[in-house]
C-alpha cells in the first residue's frame, strides 16, 4: 500500500500507531514498525530520561523507522526536543500546542514533523511552518479531542493544504482505513485498538475494560477546562460531569484529573483512574499481537477497495 506517507516516512503500511501517555511504550512501538507501519513512543508528561531509555530500547528492537509523540504542555518539553534531536529519532508527532519554535532544529537534523490538528485553521497554520504532514484527529478519538467528527474534518483538511494528511479518530480496522483513504487522507493513526495489543504494557483491567465497552460507552469531561477529553464512563468521569453541571472552577477539576491517567493505565484502577479510549472501543473484543493488528487492518482495506472498484467496474 504505497502512499505519500509511506514514501515519506519509508514504512510499508501507512498506519501511525497513536503516541499515547502511559501506554505507548518501546515494546509496542517496535512491535508495530516491525509490522510494516510507524510505531510511536508517547512522551506525555514523562521526563527526558525516560524517553531517552525507551528510544534506546526501541532501536534495540527494531531496525525500522519509529517516532515520539511530544505533548507540547509538558513540563519537560524542552528537555525532550533535546533528546530526540540527539537521539536522531526519524519522525515526531506533536499535540498540545505549537510545534514552530522547534521545527528549523528538528528539520536540521532530518526529522519529519508531524502536528495533530483539529480544525482547518490550525491545519493551514501549521503548514506554513513548514511540517511535513498532518494528523487530522477526529472528535470521535480517546483522550483530548476538538469538535469536528473524522468524516467531517479529515477532507476539509485535505482540500486546504498541500502537504499529505493522516486520519485519526473512530479507526480500528479496515473499514475505517478504506473509508480514511477515500476522504483523501494518505494514512491512518490508530490508538485504542492497540490498547488492546499484547505488546501494551498496561494493566490488564484497562485491557478488559476496553473489551467490555459499548457503543455509547464513552463521555466527554473537562469541557468546562477548555480540555476535553474522552474516557470510558466510571466513578471518576461521573463525578467530573456532576462537579462540571455544578460549574465547578476550572483549577478544581483539573486538581481532580492530575495522575489520573497513569493511576488508570499503569495502577489499574478503572473507576477513579481516567480511561482514556475512542468511541471506536466498541468494535475492540479480543487481545491480539500488534503485527496481527497490523496486517489484518491492511489486508481488510485492500479487499473493501478491490470489492469497490469491482462493483464500479461491473
Amino acid at each position: 500500500m504505497k502512499t505519500a506517507i509511506t514514501e515519506l516516512l519509508k514504512i510499508k503500511y501507512p498506519i501511525l500507531q497513536g503516541g499515547m501517555a502511559w501506554v505507548a511504550t518501546a515494546r509496542l512501538a517496535a512491535a508495530v514498525s516491525n509490522a510494516g507501519g510507524l510505531g510511536i513512543i508517547g512522551a506525555g508528561n514523562a521526563t527526558a530520561d525516560w524517553v531517552r531509555s525507551e528510544i534506546q530500547k526501541v532501536k534495540k528492537l527494531t531496525d525500522k523507522p519509529f517516532g515520539v509523540n511530544v505533548m507540547l504542555l509538558s513540563p519537560h518539553v524542552e528537555e525532550v526536543m533535546e533528546v530526540i534531536i540527539e537521539e536522531r529519532v526519524p519522525v515526531i508527532t506533536t499535540g498540545a500546542g505549537n510545534p514552530g519554535k522547534y521545527i528549523k532544529r528538528l528539520k536540521e537534523n532530518n526529522i519529519k514533523v508531524i502536528p495533530v490538528v483539529a480544525s482547518v485553521a490550525l491545519a493551514k497554520r501549521l503548514e506554513r511552518t513548514g511540517v511535513d504532514a498532518l494528523i487530522a484527529e477526529g472528535h470521535e478519538s480517546g483522550g483530548h479531542i476538538g469538535e469536528l467528527t473524522t468524516m467531517a474534518l479529515v477532507p476539509q483538511v485535505v482540500d486546504n493544504v498541500s502537504i499529505p494528511v493522516i486520519a485519526a479518530g473512530g479507526i480500528a480496522d479496515g473499514r475505517g482505513m478504506a473509508a480514511a483513504l477515500a476522504l483523501g487522507a494518505e494514512a491512518v493513526q490508530i490508538g485504542t485498538r492497540f490498547l488492546c495489543a499484547e505488546e501494551t504494557e498496561i494493566h490488564p483491567a484497562v485491557k478488559e475494560a476496553v473489551i467490555k465497552a459499548g457503543d455509547r460507552d464513552t463521555v466527554i469531561t473537562g469541557a468546562s477546562t477548555g480540555h476535553p477529553v474522552r474516557v470510558i464512563k466510571n466513578k471518576l468521569a461521573r463525578r467530573f460531569l456532576e462537579l462540571e453541571e455544578q460549574r465547578t472552577p476550572p483549577e478544581e477539576l483539573e486538581k481532580l484529573g492530575a495522575g489520573s491517567l497513569r493511576r488508570c493505565m499503569q495502577e489499574g484502577d478503572i473507576e477513579e483512574g481516567s480511561l482514556m479510549a475512542g468511541q471506536i472501543a466498541g468494535l475492540i473484543k479480543e487481545i491480539k499481537p500488534a503485527g496481527i493488528i497490523v496486517e489484518e487492518i491492511v489486508q481488510e482495506a485492500k479487499e473493501i477497495i478491490k470489492k469497490i472498484a469491482r462493483g464500479i467496474d461491473e
